[in-house]
């Protein structure tokens, strides 16, 4: 099995590992599967938990290793941070202000699908430079780039993956939450990975151009990421009685999520 691996095309090696990542994303989103109907209380602290999740990524999975790429590559820093970041907030934003424009459904079922699908977008956009980053790194073996190996990788591509774990909890619970059925909340969940194995492909094939690239989607994506945060996860989480309990989920899945990003490089 693993003498086929080996010897398998880098990009063809890029596409495995980000079925994996994609996989372990559908795990962790059919956690809505097991329960016929969940608690509000545990949907908002699982709101919450999001919120910490999410944070947690931005930093230690986005705005990192973007300034690490930045400088191995000869870009400023702070301006690709800073490119990057705001132009993926203002994504959000002006899509904010164009759907409340169009939209002429009622307010409440509006906030809901608005609500849903910058979750889902935002996930969504975090796991296109993973992807890109997985192929990268399997692209890089065939131009003999310093420091790139087969089993770097593949740790690479396993980090990832156990980090899609909660993401796919992310996405599934919250929908959940806002009345989405369990079929549903877990379709929306698991779909959010599916662009990883397309952009680690195409990461795998365009390796020197997207390594350029990819210190910008990564700000880009933290961007997006902290926008919805803010804008909607804390705020509604926060509507509980229990506000200090649900605080303290943010820090538990900011926690869960440092942990991973850290041990898992």
């Amino acid at each position: 099995m693993i003498n086929w691996f080996v010897h398998l095309n880098y990009s063809m090696q890029a596409l495995i590992a980000t079925l994996f990542t994609y996989l372990v994303t559908m795990l962790g989103a059919s956690i809505v599967l097991l329960f016929k109907k969940i608690n509000k209380n545990f949907m908002d602290a699982m709101l919450g938990f999001a919120a910490g999740i999410m944070i947690a990524a931005s930093f230690f999975s986005l705005i990192s290793p973007a300034i690490t790429m930045s400088l191995n590559l000869h870009l400023t820093s702070w301006i690709v941070l800073t490119v990057g970041f705001m132009g993926g907030g203002s994504l959000l934003f002006i899509g904010d202000k164009l759907f409340e424009k169009i939209s002429k459904k009622n307010k409440k079922d509006n906030n809901k699908f608005k609500r849903c699908l910058m979750l889902m977008f935002s996930i969504t956009l975090h796991n296109i430079p993973e992807g890109m980053a997985i192929g990268v790194a399997f692209g890089s073996l065939a131009y003999g780039l310093d420091g790139a190996t087969l089993t770097s990788a593949c740790m690479l591509a396993l980090g990832i993956g156990i980090q899609n774990f909660p993401e796919g909890t992310a996405i599934s619970v919250p929908l959940r939450r806002e009345g989405f059925s369990r079929k549903k909340a877990f379709f929306f969940g698991q779909i959010s990975g599916i662009v990883e194995p397309i952009s680690g492909v195409i990461g795998a094939i365009l390796v020197m151009k997207a390594r350029y690239l990819l210190p910008y989607l990564l700000a880009f994506a933290a961007g997006a990421m902290i926008y919805v945060v803010v804008e909607e996860l804390i705020p509604e989480s926060q509507t509980n009685k229990r506000k200090e309990i649900m605080a303290l989920f943010t820090l538990i899945g900011f926690t869960i999520m440092m942990i991973l990003d850290v041990s898992l490089g």
